[in-house]
């Protein structure tokens, strides 16, 4: 059985209240069942966290890679556009990281186009609300 982390960042704590026209109307932990149940089949373990702080995610990312998780889907939030550390954390613990967004970042604000996570992730998927988490599991499953 592959151990998958779901690491969630700033503000996704306020989904389903938070901007619903972009970020729909589903809680973070509404999105997490659905994920465990639309990814029951492929026999996956999922723990999921959610953090405002840049420096916890670090550490959920160092204690993936020391308690054996196969992989992790990363939603980082606004850190995606900024977080050197971040990225350097997700490069040096040289786990598969899925990175996900609900909505598609390169049809939003110019500021939000960039991910300096992205170069250090196997891949991205974004724009497609609260299926690309359970898209990021089915990916790493099948890695």
């Amino acid at each position: 059985m592959k151990k998958i982390m779901i690491i969630n960042g700033p503000n996704l704590n306020n989904l389903g209240k938070r901007e619903p026209e972009i970020y729909g109307s589903d809680t973070l932990c509404d999105i997490i069942e659905y994920t465990k149940k639309e990814t029951a089949c492929l026999g996956a373990e999922i723990s999921a966290f959610q953090t405002n702080c840049e420096g916890e995610i670090c550490d959920l990312l160092y204690q993936a890679r020391d308690e054996g998780y196969f992989g992790v889907v990363i939603n980082a939030g606004a850190y995606s556009h900024y977080s050197i550390a971040i990225r350097d954390a997700i490069s040096s613990v040289e786990l598969p990281c899925i990175e996900v967004h609900l909505s598609n970042i390169h049809a939003r604000e110019e500021f939000r186009h960039h991910s300096v996570i992205s170069a250090v992730c196997k891949g991205m998927i974004c724009g497609f609300g609260k299926m690309v988490y359970p898209l990021g599991v089915r990916v790493l499953c099948e890695m």
